[in-house]
């Protein structure tokens, strides 16, 4: 009897560490996370989720950080159990180190490869950063007091405001979005394509909140992704 159990057990163990480790948001929408998530509750020590200059946080390839250690917060519904610092993805530099889960830089990297690279085409190799004026921060949403608390405080969130070329030429939402250009035709598409990537997708129009950026988060919801 003992020696099945040891199986089962060393098996759960070893798709945590193929699933890059960390705790698995209840967002996502893998059914081995999912399932793992319910069988052990696991919060992943920092080596578990990777610490890489040279790729492969959270076990992808490509996206570049590290791993850090968990964020706690008087607030309830703030923090984030295992977070990591994502620098770079496919060799894109971030404006800013992002504090996110792993779900959520998962996501990331999925867009860019998925969703802003094939938009851009033959611009697609000249960007060298990504402008990201928000990532974690424990705050309510849209900073409306008594509103629950947003996606960022929870570290699955993450906004952008503008793609930066090798030549300096800034793709900004605020400016190039509404334009009739290849540059604003990119945006459009990288974000419809967004959709179904991330869980909520927010952008000009959505809400009169987000007119210079892109939010995009992991959160779950009953109806499918939520995309505006």
């Amino acid at each position: 009897m003992l020696k099945p159990l040891v199986a089962i057990l060393a098996t759960v163990t070893a798709l945590s560490a193929c699933s890059g480790g960390g705790v698995r948001a209840p967002d996502e929408r893998g059914g081995v996370g999912r399932l793992l998530g319910r069988v052990i509750p696991f919060t992943g020590d920092i080596a578990s989720r990777g610490n890489s200059s040279a790729g492969n946080l959270c076990g992808v390839a490509g996206l570049q950080g590290a791993a850090i250690a968990p964020i706690t917060s008087a607030t309830n519904g703030c923090g984030v159990a295992a977070p990591v610092q994502v620098t770079h993805v496919d060799g894109i530099k971030l404006s800013q180190p992002a504090t996110l889960d792993c779900p959520t830089a998962t996501a990331l990297h999925r867009w860019v490869t998925q969703a802003m690279r094939p938009a851009l085409g033959r611009d697609s190799a000249a960007v060298t950063e990504l402008r990201v004026p928000a990532h974690y921060v424990c705050r309510t949403r849209n900073h409306r007091p008594g509103a629950r608390i947003s996606e960022h405080g929870k570290g699955r969130a993450i906004d952008i405001s503008a793609i930066i070329l090798n030549d300096g030429t800034a793709i900004t939402v605020q400016d190039d979005w509404s334009r009739q250009s290849r540059h604003g035709r990119a945006l459009r598409q990288m974000h419809t394509k967004a959709c179904g990537i991330f869980g909520t997708t927010l952008g000009p129009g959505s809400d009169g909140m987000h007119e210079n950026h892109f939010h995009y988060d992991t959160a779950a919801h009953r109806g499918g992704s939520y995309c505006r």
